[in-house]
C-alpha cells in the first residue's frame, strides 16, 4: 500500500464580478441582508458561453497540472465533481479528458453536489493507495448563474451561489506519514428534497412535462433550499466528521493547522471554528469574494490558502463538507 498526496493544485474563476449592489438592481435584497446571513460580498457569473462547467475545470486543471510537475499524458485517471454538467448526458469527465488531449484514461462523474470534491478526493485517493493509478485529476466545477431564479421570488437562494472551478492532481507518495491520511463520508437521504433540485428528472418533472405546462409558477426547476434546517444539520455534521477524522488518526483539534471547509454559509464556518476553539489564521474562508460554488468551492479554497503560504509541509490539513443529499465528509491531510 501507498499513500496518496495532493501534488499540484488550482483554480480559475470568471472574470465577471457580481456584487450585491448589483443584485439589488434585479431583485428586492440589499448588501446589509446578504452579508448578515451569508458572509458574502460578491461572486462571479459567467457572462459568455465561452465559460462552461467543463472549460473552466479544463483551465483549473492545466494550472494543477502544471504544478504537480507532471505531463498530461501522466494523468491516469479523472474524477469530475459538479452539480451542473454541461450536459444531461455525457458528464463533463469525458469532455476534460477530450480538451486537455488526454490519453483514453478512464473518467468518473460524481453527483455529490456541496460534498461532491471531498467524494472526489475520496476516490482518487483509494486508486492511488491501492496501486492502481498513480496520478488522478480531481476537479470540481460548477456554473450555477444559467440555473438560478434572478428575481425576488428566488433570492433566499440565488445571492448564495456563485461560479468556478478547482483542481488537484492526487499521486503516489512513497512516504506513509505523508499526505492523504484518511477519509470520511456519509450520507442521509432521508432529507435529499430540503435541498434539491426536481427538474428536469426521470422522476418527477421531465422537459416535455415542464414544455407542455408552460406554467410561468413551476418552480421546479430552480434550486430549493429550507435554509435553516440544512443550516442546523450542516453545523452538527460538519463537527461529527472532523472529530471522526482527528480520533481516527489519533488527533485533537489543537492539532489542525489549517481547516478548509466548504464555503457554503460564512456563519457555518464561524460556528465549526468557535466549537474546535481555531484562531481565523487556522480557518480560510473566502464565501466572501465567491459565493458558495459548491464542488469547486473546496478546491478554489485550498488553492488560494496554498499559494497565500498558509498550508505549508508537514501541517496538519483538514476539508470538511455538507450539502445536498444530505451528503458529507472530511479528508484528513499531512502536507
Amino acid at each position: 500500500m501507498y499513500n496518496s498526496k495532493i501534488t499540484g493544485l488550482g483554480y480559475y474563476v470568471p472574470d465577471n464580478v457580481v456584487s450585491n449592489d448589483d443584485l439589488s438592481k434585479v431583485m428586492d435584497t440589499n448588501d446589509e441582508w446578504i452579508q448578515e446571513r451569508t458572509g458574502i460580498k460578491e461572486r462571479r457569473h459567467v457572462n459568455s458561453e465561452a465559460d462552461t462547467t467543463t472549460s473552466m475545470g479544463v483551465e483549473a486543471a492545466k494550472v494543477a497540472i502544471e504544478r504537480a510537475g507532471i505531463d498530461k499524458d501522466e494523468i491516469d485517471f479523472i474524477v469530475f465533481a459538479t452539480l451542473s454538467p454541461d450536459y444531461y448526458f455525457p458528464g463533463p469527465g469525458v469532455l476534460v479528458q477530450r480538451d486537455l488531449g488526454i490519453k483514453t484514461v478512464g473518467a468518473l462523474d460524481v453527483r455529490n453536489q456541496c460534498s461532491g470534491f471531498v467524494y472526489g478526493i475520496s476516490v482518487a485517493d483509494q486508486y492511488v493507495k491501492t496501486g492502481m493509478y498513480k496520478n488522478v485529476l480531481v476537479i470540481g466545477s460548477e456554473v450555477h448563474s444559467r440555473g438560478l431564479d434572478m428575481t425576488t421570488r428566488g433570492r433566499g437562494v440565488s445571492v448564495i451561489f456563485g461560479d468556478g472551478a478547482g483542481a488537484a492532481v492526487v499521486s503516489r507518495e512513497e512516504d506513509t506519514s505523508k499526505g492523504i491520511l484518511s477519509t470520511h463520508l456519509h450520507s442521509e437521504g432521508q432529507h435529499a428534497e430540503e435541498l434539491s433540485l426536481i427538474a428536469p428528472g426521470m422522476g418527477k418533472r421531465w422537459v416535455t412535462d415542464i414544455i407542455n405546462d408552460n406554467n410561468p409558477d413551476d418552480e421546479s426547476y430552480f434550486p430549493y433550499m429550507n435554509g435553516q434546517f440544512v443550516f442546523k444539520n450542516a453545523v452538527v455534521r460538519f463537527s461529527e466528521v472532523i472529530i471522526e477524522g482527528l480520533k481516527t488518526n489519533g488527533l485533537e483539534a489543537t492539532d489542525i493547522n489549517m481547516l478548509v471547509p466548504h464555503q457554503a454559509n460564512l456563519r457555518i464556518s464561524q460556528f465549526v471554528q468557535r466549537k474546535f476553539g481555531l484562531s481565523n489564521d487556522q480557518v480560510f474562508n473566502n464565501i466572501m469574494k465567491y459565493g458558495n460554488t459548491t464542488a469547486a468551492s473546496i478546491p478554489i479554497a485550498l488553492t488560494e490558502a496554498w499559494e497565500a503560504g498558509k498550508v505549508k509541509e508537514g501541517d496538519l490539513v483538514v476539508l470538511a463538507a455538507f450539502g445536498s443529499g444530505f451528503t458529507w465528509g472530511s479528508v484528513i491531510i499531512r502536507w
